[in-house]
């Protein structure tokens, strides 16, 4: 089973590099966030407070999702409604509870064997979900960059609105005592700071073999 596992802070250009990564290598794509993100959505369409941890926990347990193109959340459509703002700011709070972080990393673990590998993006892929995925990388960039790309993402929102967002976000994510957001020990970091997309891409498919330069020197 191959599996390439991408983690990073908000922003850092994940879900872009892992999704064209995953469409050169002929690999399914895996964004772990959106069913986070799908957990969140589902506890504030029935009034359930994201810092209610055991209502939550049974809400991620008995929810039926469905990940691939789209999100279908016990049978709605919710590819657009979980990256709203509102479900943006309550993800962080769903994604550190425990009981809900064992459900998901379950599901996340079969729906790649279902598929026999999977390039996979999220926060803790390469240290918790799949510590022994052929190929671990960390993307990362400056934090007005970040909010930079996640502003022109969200055209509703303001830069100061996104970039406060963000650094709450990478606060809760990083501090939190369930895999919290870090580095695994042999990821390769690479820093999307001035990189173009195309150029990131190319260094994460030369790091899994499909290049011919030397991509620790890119």
């Amino acid at each position: 089973m191959r599996v390439i596992a991408i983690d990073g802070p908000a922003g850092s250009g994940k879900s872009t590099v892992a999704r064209a990564v995953a469409a050169r290598l002929g690999l399914d794509y895996l964004d772990t966030g959106a069913m986070y993100r799908a957990v969140a959505f589902a506890a504030i369409r029935r009034n359930i407070d994201p810092d209610d941890t055991t209502g939550v926990a049974n809400l991620a347990r008995q929810m039926d999702l469905e990940i691939g193109d789209a999100v279908i959340v016990d049978g709605v459509d919710a590819t657009i409604e979980i990256r709203s703002p509102e479900v943006t700011r309550a993800v962080s709070t769903v994604a550190a509870n425990p009981a809900v972080r064992a459900e998901l990393v379950a599901r996340q673990r079969e729906w790649v064997a279902a598929r026999g590998g999977a390039v996979v993006e999220g926060r803790d892929i390469g240290s918790v979900v799949f510590p022994a995925a052929e190929l671990k990388v960390y993307l990362t960039a400056e934090d007005s960059e970040r909010a930079s790309r996640r502003t022109k993402e969200m055209l509703d929102l303001q830069y100061d609105q996104v970039a406060a967002d963000i650094a709450r976000r990478d606060h809760i994510d990083s501090t939190r005592a369930e895999s919290p957001l870090s580095v695994a020990e042999d990821a390769v970091c690479i820093d999307t700071t001035d990189r173009g997309v195309d150029a990131v891409v190319r260094q994460v498919l030369e790091l899994a073999g499909d290049g011919q330069e030397d991509p620790r020197g890119a």
